[in-house]
């Protein structure tokens, strides 16, 4: 199991790094444009594409990709796990988070990418566009709190169930990004593809070290 973990993980790390080399030699700003510009109204670039009332709702669903409404819900999920003695568990997940903190602070820093200048942005931005923060974080955070409602529950349905929810949120809150004109298709890829990773690594880590942890004795105590 470890060997296709390690395997699959590296996969993501090499797609990674074949598109942060393309968007570094610019080579995907042609594709990017495209995508922008296809998502706004050829007359007025300030009006995006569909129904009036459209923009209302992505600014809503980007809103839960924040850093914001992310760290409540982390806070919330921490509390809870230690109201459930299940310490461990909530240092896991707090860690998750805020490691994925520091890892998108850094590559934003190292990549330095500026955000798109193409079409007017729907959404007030201050920190550079490669990868996405928000498809990033929330990547982490819905996937890492996935993992720990998966491994509490006993039902096949119900496993999928939660991580078809995860996947649908992060899903579309990167999705929100570039309809609103703070992030280049690319940029929202990367974002996933890290947050992906970063989640699956800390998980494995916890996992790794379950004996010591004590997580196996957690689950079965909240069960």
């Amino acid at each position: 199991m470890w060997l296709f973990v390690g395997l699959g993980l590296c996969v993501l790390l090499f797609g990674f790094v074949s598109l942060a080399g393309e968007v570094t030699e610019g080579d995907t700003q042609a594709f990017d444009t495209k995508i922008l510009e296809a998502l706004r109204d050829p007359v007025d670039a300030s009006r995006p594409v569909g129904p009036v009332w459209i923009e209302e709702p992505l600014l809503d669903l980007t809103a839960i990709g924040g850093p914001t409404v992310l760290g409540l819900v982390v806070v919330v999920v921490t509390g809870f796990l230690v109201l459930q003695t299940r310490y461990r568990t909530a240092i896991v997940a707090a860690a998750t988070f805020f490691s994925g903190e520091l890892l998108n602070a850094a590559m934003k820093h190292v990549f330095n990418r500026p955000r798109p200048s193409v079409v007017p942005h729907l959404r007030v931005v201050y920190t550079t566009s490669f990868p996405s923060g928000h498809a990033m974080e929330s990547a982490i955070v819905y996937l890492t709190l996935a993992a720990i409602l998966m491994r509490a529950s006993q039902s096949r349905a119900t496993k999928i169930y939660i991580l078809g929810v995860a996947v649908l949120l992060t899903t579309l809150v990167g999705i929100s990004r570039v309809y609103l004109g703070v992030h280049y298709p690319t940029d929202v890829l990367g974002g996933w593809v890290v947050g992906f990773t970063w989640a699956s690594i800390c998980w494995q880590v916890a996992r790794r070290f379950e004996g010591t942890m004590h997580i196996q004795a957690e689950r079965a105590k909240g069960a």
